[in-house]
């Protein structure tokens, strides 16, 4: 690694300092503008307002800096580089014989340092932040993100068995009608039947009450019929299986992402794929203030008549573009369209290839 010279220190410092002052700003700015969305529900509600910039201000800060980091590189590195530009900074140091790839190599640093902030905030900061925002925005904003499936519930309780209850009732965890399948490929070899369930303990022990059980071979079938009878059974399902969050995936840290997936996996209920594709997302998503490091050094040390005004405009544009194909990959990802690793890489793989091309055609 080439040693840092007084050039370096200086970008590098110019980008840290730059790259703080618009995080404070935007702090700012999308505090006062979500307090003039939301101020009516929090008056609304016996809240105190120390309780609400706790658990509400103090989490949604982090969450909504974490999906604007990318763009806080961008439009950092735009600015400053712009006025080094237009005040004829950069023109000198190139025509001493330093090289473009070695001018980028401090830009490139401490946006490396701030792609691993991004990336170490991504995977074990702002899961645990967004368990208290969630939880305060699911029960003082959006209750409708909670909801309880309690009508004819399908469940796979693993690969090759799925569970039906007509009727479940969370104020006892108790249910009407359940019914499981077994099968071995396409064929059903053994059907379970109970007139009513409830949850006794962990682990998922339930009681079992009025219950039949069919046993299906390849030329004889069995019935035993326990009228008035219970009993208890371990069954891979849990109360809380029939609750669903819509934002759970952003609640749960990367290590509980993993086994929840593994889980359901095992189950084969087949809805992880929300589920995948956060995983993948926080770690794509760090690496997008690298690489837009590198378009925004690239676009901005040309000096250009237009200057700052040109340069940001250009920047609005790349980011508004990033945005854009950002979520219509992961809309891809969501919809089986790409496979999830592709779908949620393609923008940062042709954001590299845009900056790539904007090298070629940087000031020499």
């Amino acid at each position: 690694m080439k040693a840092f010279r007084i050039i370096d220190r200086y970008i590098i410092r110019k980008y840290v300092l730059t790259f703080l002052f618009i995080v404070l700003l935007f702090s700012l700015v999308t505090v006062v503008f979500d307090i003039s969305e939301k101020i009516e529900k929090f008056l609304s509600k016996d809240i105190s307002a120390w309780y609400v910039i706790r658990e509400y201000y103090f989490n949604f800060i982090p969450w909504i800096h974490s999906l604007l980091f990318p763009l806080y590189a961008l439009i950092t590195v735009t600015f400053f580089t712009s006025r080094m530009a237009s005040q004829t900074e950069i023109i000198p140091m190139l025509t001493s014989g330093m090289s473009f790839t070695r001018l980028l190599w401090p830009f490139l640093f401490a946006g490396g340092l701030f792609t691993g902030t991004h990336l170490l905030a991504n995977h074990y900061l702002i899961p645990r932040s967004n368990k208290a925002l969630r939880t305060f925005d699911n029960t003082y904003i959006k209750p409708g993100n909670i909801k309880t499936r309690d009508r004819n519930v399908h469940l796979f309780v693993a690969p090759d068995v799925t569970a039906f209850l007509r009727i479940y009732q969370p104020v006892d965890t108790s249910g009407l009608d359940f019914r499981m399948e077994k099968f071995e490929g396409e064929k059903m070899v053994m059907l379970f039947k109970a007139k009513s369930i409830k949850w006794k303990e962990p682990p998922n022990i339930w009681t079992l009450r009025d219950y039949e059980i069919r046993s299906i071979g390849d030329s004889s079938e069995t019935l035993e019929i326990h009228e008035g009878e219970s009993i208890d059974s371990a069954i891979h399902l849990a109360p809380s299986d029939f609750i669903f969050i819509s934002n759970e995936k952003d609640m749960l840290t990367t290590k509980e992402l993993k086994k929840f997936i593994q889980k359901e996996r095992q189950k084969g209920s087949g809805i992880t794929k929300v589920y995948e594709v956060e995983l993948h997302r926080r770690t794509a998503d760090p690496f997008t203030t690298l690489i837009l490091t590198f378009i925004g050094a690239c676009i901005a040390s040309r000096k250009v008549r237009g200057g700052l005004g040109l340069h940001l405009a250009a920047g609005v544009v790349l980011g508004v573009g990033y945005i854009f194909l950002s979520k219509m990959s992961l809309t891809f990802a969501n919809n089986e369209v790409l496979p999830i690793l592709l779908a949620v890489w393609i923008p940062n793989l042709i954001f590299l290839g845009v900056g790539f091309c904007l090298l070629q055609k940087a000031q020499k």
